[in-house]
């Protein structure tokens, strides 16, 4: 059985980010942004053209994760970003998931 003593003091947030926000590199520099940050979850793109993320990690590194969502990579227009706090799942490393 896996030690969940770790995750209590992590948050899990779930974010939706609109605006130009596919074909910028996005999600690998969302990918990159967050392993730096010792941030597990995933990101991956939407039908719709938006990018869906979690974010599972110390409170002020996730706070700090969906900060750096209003901004994203160099070309990116971010809109509006959507942040939802729902219960930790425990999830371990980051990755992109793709659409099937």
């Amino acid at each position: 059985m896996q030690d969940q003593s770790k995750y209590l003091e992590f948050i899990h947030a779930h974010v939706l980010i609109s605006g130009k926000v596919q074909g910028v590199g996005y999600r690998f520099s969302t990918l990159n942004t967050a392993v730096s940050l010792g941030i597990n979850g995933w990101v991956k793109n939407l039908p719709d053209g938006r990018v869906e993320a979690v974010f599972e990690g110390r409170e002020e590194l996730v706070k700090k994760m969906i900060n750096w969502c209003y901004q994203g990579p160099k070309s990116a227009v971010v809109q509006n970003v959507l942040v939802r706090y729902e219960q930790v799942e425990g999830i371990e490393g980051f990755e992109i998931h793709r659409i099937p």
